[in-house]
């Protein structure tokens, strides 16, 4: 699939459930309210607008949410998609989770033919993890995550940059990702969703954030690509390898290679965007090329790149809708 600014999109995120355990601050607001069940795509109706966007080119799927292992019977979907990876369609089949039910599904996870995972980890201090999460055991994130490990599956940690938050976090979760062999990558935090309180006085580019790890280490680029948007480098003398997204102080829409399904069956071209179809009354009414018609005007809806930082600077222009809405 090729959409208007010659961008093959080869890379969709789906989102399985609104819903997650966690209320995280940066997320949604603490009294969120969630989709009903009959409004959410079924594991068939997602399997099956899988099958088309496989046939237009689709390689690499992203399961997230909301949290994905919380959805009952979630072993269904990943079973199911994992026969693609198996039978060569895909690529890569890979999740973002915050980790605290990975122990209960590493196995799956590894048996469907999964090889690395994201987990959403903004600090290791167990008191400022749960301010954070809003209730959040850390306790059972790291079992999940060591669990993960043990079940031959790469985790590269997601840690959202959060100023006067989370900022002292930074060394401690590097030596952590070091120590156990695991990625970590930072994303600076964006301007998304009603409710969500203080983004300007959060914010903090990466440039800053890093400043400590810095200081102390070596930064060399490298030129790993992951199927996202961050940029690798190698910590020295750490030997850790490094993310950085950084939607807001340095855009990168010019390589863009994602579509996002949400859970009620909306094609999203961007983050960023509230530009939209709707694949899930065209799969309900039974008519499979207008599912491929669909998927033809959201490639010419895709937007040449996002406007984070002008919504950042004018919360009038800010998108209602959440992360856990879209997913990650």
């Amino acid at each position: 699939m090729i959409d208007g600014f010659g961008r093959n999109i080869d890379y969709l995120r789906i989102s399985v459930t609104d819903r997650c355990n966690f209320r995280c601050t940066y997320c949604m607001p603490e009294q969120q309210t969630f989709l009903p069940h009959s409004d959410l795509l079924t594991y068939d109706e997602i399997m099956a607008l899988v099958e088309r966007f496989i046939a237009h080119g689709i390689r690499k799927i992203r399961l997230t949410g909301g949290e994905p292992l919380v959805r009952r019977d979630i072993e269904v979907l990943i079973e199911a998609l994992g026969q693609h990876v198996k039978a060569g369609h895909l690529d890569e089949l890979t999740m973002t989770t915050n980790g605290s039910r990975l122990q209960k599904f590493a196995s799956l996870l590894a048996s469907a033919g999964m090889k690395r995972i994201n987990v959403s980890l903004d600090t290791l201090d167990p008191n400022a993890f749960r301010q954070i999460s809003r209730g959040g055991d850390l306790a059972s994130v790291l079992a999940g995550i060591h669990a993960a490990r043990a079940h031959d599956l790469d985790v590269k940690i997601n840690m959202v940059a959060l100023k006067n938050e989370n900022e002292d976090a930074l060394l401690p979760m590097a030596d952590f990702c070091a120590e156990h062999g695991l990625d970590l990558t930072l994303i600076e935090t964006m301007p998304l969703g009603a409710g969500v309180l203080e983004r300007e006085e959060r914010y903090i580019a990466l440039d800053d954030f890093t400043a400590p790890l810095r200081a102390r280490y070596r930064f060399h680029p490298l030129a790993h690509k992951s199927a996202g948007p961050a940029r690798y480098w190698r910590v020295d003398t750490l030997g850790l390898r490094l993310g950085l997204i950084t939607p807001m102080s340095h855009n990168f829409c010019d390589h863009c290679n994602r579509i996002r399904l949400t859970t009620d069956g909306k094609i999203y071209m961007c983050l960023g965007s509230e530009l939209h179809v709707d694949l899930r009354k065209a799969l309900r009414d039974g008519v499979p090329s207008d599912v491929d018609h669909l998927l033809q005007t959201a490639l010419r809806l895709k937007p040449q790149r996002h406007e984070f930082e002008s919504q950042l600077a004018q919360p009038g222009l800010r998108l209602a809708r959440h992360m856990n809405a879209t997913g990650g």
